[in-house]
């Protein structure tokens, strides 16, 4: 399957591999929300994959196998 590309430039992978992505749709009409909602709104959110779902649906991410902190 192809990368979808939009989506996979609203992503990062940090140090430790986790996958962090902004929300959709979030760039304008914020104008009327409290300020409380705006915030939260730019806030990125973690994303849980198994590492078979992110090989099928992220071919082209490459995440960094490090070992675990102790």
């Amino acid at each position: 399957m192809k990368t979808n590309k939009s989506y996979s430039k609203r992503m990062k992978v940090t140090r430790n591999g986790k996958i962090v992505s902004r929300g959709k749709g979030q760039n304008h009409f914020n104008s009327k929300e409290s300020r409380r909602s705006q915030l939260n709104k730019r806030r990125s959110v973690a994303i849980v994959m198994t590492q078979k779902s992110r090989s099928r649906y992220l071919p082209g991410f490459k995440v960094a196998k490090t070992a675990p902190v102790k």
